[in-house]
């Protein structure tokens, strides 16, 4: 058994030692800017060394310079959970691919992680506030570009950072005249909509009382006209009972001219 233990240490020191010497190597080319011909010693020394951490550092800037944006992450990640002191770097590398790729959240999400694990990271802080800039979420970004500034005071971006917050700011002035603007045009156009509600309230109101009025009207009219036709009915039949009266004292003179 022990015989059998010493053959595995053996074993992963001669990997180690393998995983070393690919890593060395790749690192030696990546430095002299040359991405392509250290790929293949650092993703040596990745896969003879999963926990080797500086070879995924490496290897992830290597996909990254050439432009494998989707390899990068996949090796980051891949290592993120063992970078140990080195992760904080991991999770920045991270986001900063993010970034490149244009999901901005996830990279917001990194770079936190960074900062989480490293309170100090100026750069991270940076990054982290034009990630939040391009979310649109310039209160939180401006916040961290003064973090920044705080960390790094004789950084040569001062002045063009200053000047990006000072263009934050103006754009939250501008955007809150224009909310001031724009809540009383509504007010405005609120009190027009109530005014023309009651006018057309009173309109219909004034329309109303008119047709009652009209209705009223030619119900009265409708009314007389009864009321004259029966009169004059009634003032008929009164001369026809007057004419019948008469005619009881015609006298009879039927008997004198009577045939003898």
């Amino acid at each position: 058994m022990r015989g059998f233990l010493w053959f595995l240490y053996i074993l992963f020191s001669i990997q180690a030692v393998s995983a070393q010497t690919s890593f060395s190597r790749g690192e030696e080319l990546f430095m002299q800017n040359k991405p392509q011909e250290a790929l293949k010693y650092l993703e040596a020394a990745a896969a003879e060394d999963p926990a080797h951490v500086q070879a995924f550092l490496y290897l992830g800037m290597a996909y990254l310079q050439l432009n494998r944006l989707d390899d990068a992450i996949a090796a980051y990640k891949k290592i993120l959970p063992r970078g140990g002191k080195e992760t904080a770097a991991i999770a920045f590398n991270l986001g900063n691919v993010y970034f490149l790729k244009g999901a901005y959240d996830p990279a917001i999400q990194n770079y936190t992680q960074a900062i989480g694990e490293n309170p100090s990271y100026a750069s991270a802080f940076l990054n982290r506030a034009n990630a939040l800039v391009r979310t649109g979420k310039l209160n939180e970004a401006v916040a961290d570009y003064e973090q920044y500034l705080a960390l790094e005071p004789g950084t040569p971006k001062r002045e063009q950072v200053v000047k990006l917050i000072a263009f934050i700011r103006e754009e939250f002035a501008a955007a809150e005249r224009r909310r001031v603007v724009a809540e009383e045009a509504a007010k405005a156009a609120e009190l027009e909509r109530i005014k023309a509600e009651e006018a057309a309230k009173a309109a219909a109101e004034l329309e109303r009382i008119r047709a009652a009025e009209a209705a009223k009207a030619e119900a009265d009219r409708r009314r007389q006209l009864l009321q004259e036709v029966t009169d004059s009915l009634q003032a008929a039949a009164e001369d026809s009972k007057g004419l019948s009266a008469g005619s009881e004292d015609v006298q009879d003179y039927s008997n004198e001219f009577e045939l003898q």
